[in-house]
């Protein structure tokens, strides 16, 4: 039988947090986010030294933080389910090469209700690593729904530990085209800004004093009138890294409208997303160690973008 009982969870408020508000201080001692944190504030879920607190009221140092813990989420599945546009560039017995179309996530996650690469490949027949998370197995690193390109998941279980090795070790070469807004100045260089949680959105993420360390290079390919594609190399890999940072840059991801991007071009352009493609990855492969590269051409509405933006500016 399932217990009712909620589970209340305590901690002392540290003295860094001194003077933070309540759903700030929440997610950063019990790792919600700040929306679900205000969220439990509202419900009357939080308490201070005993007594109920909203969520913009201040903590003090040494002062008694306690929450009701929300029940668990249910279980996410695989479903086993085609993904229209997805091409499979490489095949073997430890690894699998993908083309991730956009619109599709790499994994299931709550809330998601379209298809996933994990879905795509076990539709098509693809046994894969166990290793991982249930609703992310085989799965070594990720990309924005919102973004095409480049994947490779593990099939065997060494492909598995190796790869994600690799990817905490910053040995695997990752590259993206980006098509920005303006013109960086200097065309080609290194961004060196940490990335968290926005402060005050949920779904997104900013450069912040307290985030993690974040490196981005890029290299000019080709410069237009209001535009330029850029070459860019991630050094780290934090969700929306190269959003983030080129936001922050003041040159967004032409499209990209969560991040500042103007919508007037992306209109004309006919984009509905951001202009972000993971164009090549290379990494040493699990089985014998060799390096492998591998390479990819636009999706139809990032080239014809390209193409639009090109003849405006001859």
């Amino acid at each position: 039988m399932v217990s009712t009982v909620p589970e209340i969870r305590s901690l002392p408020v540290p003295d860094g947090l001194e003077g933070e508000r309540v759903d700030a201080a929440i997610a950063r001692m019990f790792g919600f986010s700040r929306t679900k944190a205000a969220e439990l504030a509202a419900a009357g879920k939080v308490s201070i030294d005993g007594s109920a607190a909203g969520k913009s009221e201040r903590v003090h140092g040494g002062a008694w933080l306690e929450v009701e813990m929300p029940a668990a989420a249910a279980p996410v599945r695989i479903v086993a389910e085609p993904v229209e546009g997805m091409e499979i560039v490489h095949d073997d017995e430890d690894i699998v090469v993908v083309l991730k179309p956009v619109g599709v996530a790499a994994h299931p996650s709550p809330g998601w209700t379209g298809t996933t690469v994990i879905g795509g490949l076990a539709a098509a027949g693809y046994r894969i690593s166990t290793s991982g998370a249930a609703e992310r197995q085989g799965i070594v690193h990720r990309l924005d729904v919102g973004t095409s390109g480049l994947m490779v998941v593990a099939k065997s279980e060494r492909a598995y530990t190796l790869l994600k090795a690799q990817f905490r070790d910053r040995v695997v070469d990752k590259r993206y085209h980006a098509l920005v807004q303006g013109h960086p100045d200097p065309l080609s260089g290194t961004i060196d800004a940490p990335i968290g949680r926005h402060p005050n959105h949920d779904y997104k993420w900013a450069v912040v004093a307290d985030g993690k360390p974040s490196v981005t290079h890029y290299d000019l390919i080709e410069a237009f009138r209001s535009a330029s594609l850029l070459a860019i190399k991630l050094e780290t890999g934090r969700t929306h890294q190269i959003r983030v940072h080129m936001s922050a840059h003041r040159h967004p991801c032409v499209g990209d409208l969560t991040y500042g991007a103007d919508p007037t071009l992306a209109k004309r352009l006919g984009l509905t997303r951001q202009w972000l493609h993971a164009k090549q990855l290379g990494f040493e492969h699990p089985s014998d160690g060799r390096w492998v590269e591998f390479s990819s051409e636009y999706p139809a509405d990032l080239q014809h973008a390209l193409d639009v933006i090109r003849a405006d500016s001859e």
